[in-house]
């Protein structure tokens, strides 16, 4: 009798557990299906959030995700901020090295999603120049308000070829940028704050020493102050200039308004490429390869 009795307690027992799974499984499927639903009812949202997600994944997934969200921007409706969702898709798109498949799919998305509008904001027409003018895509669109983008670019461009400086490194020694012709310049505008300007320093002091003999000087320009410059590049051990400019001055005079910023001088002090964002190692070796350094 104690044998059936305990028989059934553990027939008992394993049927509770059974409930229970199937419980949980059901609410599983429920909530799957509510958030399916959610997507279905608002694509633009659940693109969104994909968006403000990127970052978090690992290169290779990012690059296959952002191309992805390009395609599907481009199937919902005007109406569902899809020219809002392109652009910011496309402020994410160029941080690293995603190939030029990628970044074409991306702006082609801005294109596409200025075209349906008829009429689309400034920084619409910004955003999209910015990536065509510094990445080299061949994207066309025919519009006043694109063409007149491309054209503030290149007025920018011609500010910063003429546009000097000087300034002290955290060792107190005077650089001048018009005096280093003979050189392969390349500036870095950054911050202690910024997570993309950290991301690319390594890169920076491993082409410093790579190319010092062959006449490379790396400059990175701090707008912070000392007592947080100082303890920052103390700690990780860099070893290319650091210059100071509190205030910002420079980075107004050089039309910088988002960092990290690179620009990269000839030998003969003539601005040969530009970044609109964080680099690659792959990315800066091509910046100075237009400066005759391979």
């Amino acid at each position: 009798m104690a044998i059936v009795a305990r028989a059934e307690e553990t027939s008992f027992l394993v049927n509770i557990e059974l409930m229970t799974l199937k419980f949980r499984l059901l609410s599983a499927l429920v909530l799957i299906g509510e958030a399916v639903s959610a997507q279905q009812a608002n694509p633009a949202k659940a693109i969104q959030e994909r968006i403000h997600g990127l970052r978090a994944l690992p290169d290779d997934r990012r690059a296959v995700e952002t191309k992805r969200l390009a395609l599907e921007i481009r199937a919902i409706s005007p109406a569902d901020n899809a020219l809002q969702l392109a652009l910011e898709l496309s402020s994410r798109a160029t941080e690293g090295d995603f190939g030029r498949d990628t970044l074409r799919e991306v702006e082609e998305t801005v294109a596409e999603e200025i075209k349906s509008t008829g009429h689309a904001p400034d920084n619409a027409y910004d955003e999209l120049a910015r990536v065509v003018h510094y990445e080299g895509l061949d994207i066309r669109l025919d519009d006043p308000g694109f063409r007149s983008a491309l054209a503030r670019l290149e007025a920018a461009d011609q500010v910063r070829q003429n546009a000097d400086f000087t300034l002290h490194d955290l060792g107190g020694k005077s650089w001048r940028l018009k005096e280093l012709e003979g050189k392969v310049v390349l500036v870095n505008f950054w911050a202690t704050w910024c997570p993309p300007c950290r991301k690319e320093m390594p890169d920076l002091q491993a082409l410093s020493k790579r190319f010092a003999a062959k006449g490379l000087v790396v400059l990175a320009i701090s707008d912070e102050e000392d007592a947080k410059v100082r303890p920052f590049i103390a700690a990780q051990k860099y070893t290319y200039p650091i210059l100071l400019d509190p205030g910002g001055a420079i980075n107004k005079r050089f039309l910088v308004q988002g960092i990290p910023k690179s620009l990269v001088y000839d030998r003969t002090g003539k601005l040969v490429a530009q970044s609109p964002d964080m680099r690659t190692m792959t990315q800066f070796l091509e910046m100075l390869k237009r400066a005759g350094l391979e």
